[in-house]
C-alpha cells in the first residue's frame, strides 16, 4: 500500500458553519470584553488575576461537557486532551512574555495590554496554521509523518536546552542578556524609530519630529514574532490528539485565552518548575512518535496506533512528576 492516500477523516468535523460562527462570535466577544477591560491601564491584582484565571479554566470544563452530552465521549476526550496539550504548550508563551516585558521596561500597568496584543496575534496565526494543517491533512497521510518530524525535532531541541540549564529558574534570571540577543529586537532597534518613554496605551507617537513606534508598539511587535515559533509547534501537537480543525480551533483558543490572567498567576511560580522543559520535551517527543505510528498505521494496517484515551493519561502524568520532581527538587536546595 502506498503512502498517497487521501484520508476520509480531515473530513468529517463536528464544526458546522452554525458552530463556528457561535464560536467566533464568542471568542470576539471575549477578546473585546479583555480590550475593554485594559482601557483604562492598572496593576493587576492577585486576586484579580485568580478570578479571571479560574473563569478562562471553567470555560472549556463547561464546552467538553456539552461537546459529551452533543457528540459523545470521543469528541470530549480529544477535546480534553487537545486543551490539556495545549495549555501545558502556552507555558512557553508565559516564558517569553516573563522575559520581554521586564526587557522593555513595561510598565506594570500596561503590561495587561501588551499581553493581549500577544494571545491575538497568537490566536490570527494559530488559525493560519490550522487552516494549513487540514489542508495538509486532506491532502494525504504525508502530513501525519511531517507534523511527527516537526515534533520530534522540537522535543530533542527543547531536551537538549533543558539539559543544558535553560528552565524557568535560569532564563528568568539573566533575561536582560537573552532578550538582547534575539534578532527580532536587534531589528526592531536598529530599523525602526522608538520614542524614549511609554505614552500610556498608545502606540504612535511623535519623536524629533517624526513618527516612531512607542515602546509598547515594539514589544507588541517581539511578542509577535515568538508568536510564530509557537506556532509551529503548537498547532502539529494538537493534531497529532485530533483531526477535526473545529476542535483544534477551540482547544488552542481556549487554552491562549486564559493566558493574560495566568501570567500574573504563575510569573512567581515557573521559575520554580526546573523539569518543567523536560516534561514539554516527553509530552511533544510522544505527540511526535504518535503521528508516525498513526501515519504508518494507515499504511500498514498491522501497526498499532495510539488511542487518545492513552493520550491524556500519558500527558497528565508526564506533568504530574514533572511538577512533584520539581518540587522536590526545590525542596532539597
Amino acid at each position: 500500500m502506498t503512502t498517497d492516500i487521501v484520508l476520509a477523516a480531515p473530513l468529517e468535523t463536528i464544526g458546522t458553519w452554525q458552530l463556528w460562527a457561535i464560536s467566533i462570535a464568542a471568542l470576539l466577544t471575549l477578546l473585546t470584553l479583555d480590550f475593554a477591560l485594559t482601557h483604562r491601564p492598572h496593576e493587576v491584582s492577585m486576586r484579580e488575576a485568580v478570578g479571571w484565571s479560574v473563569f478562562y479554566l471553567l470555560l472549556p470544563v463547561v464546552f467538553g461537557f456539552y461537546l459529551f452530552a452533543d457528540y459523545g465521549g470521543t469528541v470530549a476526550t480529544e477535546f480534553f486532551t487537545g486543551f490539556v496539550v495545549e495549555k501545558s504548550l502556552s507555558v512557553d508563551n508565559l516564558f517569553v512574555f516573563i522575559l520581554l516585558l521586564p526587557a522593555f521596561g513595561v510598565p506594570k500597568t500596561l503590561e495587561q495590554r501588551v499581553l493581549l496584543f500577544g494571545i491575538v496575534g497568537a490566536l490570527v496565526l494559530r488559525g493560519i496554521f490550522i487552516a494549513l494543517g487540514a489542508a495538509a491533512l486532506q491532502s494525504g497521510t504525508w502530513a501525519f509523518l511531517l507534523f511527527g518530524g516537526i515534533l520530534l525535532l522540537t522535543a530533542v531541541k527543547t531536551f537538549k536546552d533543558a539539559l543544558a540549564g535553560q528552565n524557568a529558574g535560569d532564563r528568568t534570571e539573566s533575561s536582560e542578556a537573552d532578550v538582547s540577543d534575539m534578532r527580532s529586537i536587534r531589528f526592531i532597534r536598529r530599523a525602526l524609530p522608538v520614542t524614549p518613554e511609554y505614552r500610556g496605551t498608545s502606540l504612535f507617537g511623535r519623536h524629533d519630529g517624526k513618527l516612531a513606534l512607542t515602546p509598547l508598539a515594539a514589544v507588541i511587535v517581539a511578542v509577535f514574532a515568538t508568536d510564530v515559533v509557537f506556532a509551529v509547534d503548537s498547532v502539529p501537537a494538537v493534531y497529532g490528539i485530533t483531526n477535526d480543525p473545529y476542535l483544534v480551533f477551540s482547544t488552542n483558543a481556549f487554552a491562549l485565552l486564559g493566558l493574560r490572567a495566568l501570567y500574573f498567576v504563575l510569573q512567581g511560580v515557573l521559575s520554580k518548575l526546573a523539569y518543567l522543559h523536560h516534561g514539554l520535551a516527553i509530552i511533544l517527543g510522544f505527540i511526535g512518535i504518535k503521528l508516525v505510528l498513526h501515519w504508518a498505521h494507515e499504511t500498514w494496517e498491522q501497526v498499532p496506533s495510539v488511542p487518545t484515551w492513552l493520550s491524556l493519561v500519558v500527558i497528565v502524568l508526564v506533568l504530574a512528576v514533572v511538577t512533584l520532581a520539581s518540587l522536590r527538587a526545590r525542596a532539597r536546595h
